[in-house]
């Protein structure tokens, strides 16, 4: 294959102060070849919707240990988990080299900054693992509780139907005048005005 016509997979990587997380992302990978020594990763094998050859060489930026380094091939590519050979500050870069290639991009997804403690299981979570997760997250909100009348806000006293407010009657509540009945108002209406007693001269 000339090197015109090479083809690269994309490459994901992330980082910790001690391993590096790279992804080779290539569908249905077959016939692979894998090698990796303290500088130097490897990677060639057939694999995406035509089945074409892909490969990729890597001089990494740092030196790393081959034996304690792991991998893991999925259909949608293959992950590694590379260690450092020492652990300490974050490298710059993934690559000796400092122009980068437009197929190595950083893998958000899994980045943490060097100054964030804790860890994360090296290997990659499944996608219904990264829903269920969420969806526990939400669950922390409770639904919302129906909003159970907006008895919980300040300064509303409970707003109750509004029956707190006098001289409604608790608006067509019980013991109230139905709102929808006019006749009832205007005979209500009438034996108010019947009980005005007559002004004295």
């Amino acid at each position: 294959m000339s090197q015109n016509s090479t083809l690269h997979p994309t490459i994901k990587w992330a980082q910790r102060a001690d391993t590096v997380l790279l992804t080779i992302e290539l569908t249905d990978i077959r016939n692979e070849k894998y090698t990796l020594d303290e500088k130097v990763l490897k990677f060639s094998g057939d694999g995406g919707s035509e089945g074409k050859q892909y490969c990729v060489e890597l001089e990494l930026f740092g030196e790393v240990d081959p034996e304690e380094s792991k991998q893991k091939k999925s259909g949608r590519g293959l992950f590694l988990v590379i260690k450092k050979k020492e652990s300490g500050p974050y490298w710059p870069r993934l690559i000796a080299a400092k122009t980068k290639p437009l197929y190595i991009q950083t893998d958000f997804g899994r980045w943490k900054d060097e100054d964030e403690s804790g860890s994360e299981p090296e290997e990659p979570a499944g996608e219904n693992n990264d829903l269920s997760k969420l969806m526990q997250q939400m669950g922390g909100m409770g639904g919302m509780g129906g909003m159970g009348g907006m008895g919980g806000m300040p300064g509303m006293g409970g707003m109750g139907g509004m029956g707190g407010l006098s001289g409604l009657g608790g608006m067509g509540g019980p013991g109230g005048p139905d709102l929808g009945n006019v006749d009832e108002l205007e005979s209500d209406s009438d034996s108010d005005d019947q009980d005005i007693p007559d002004l004295e001269s």
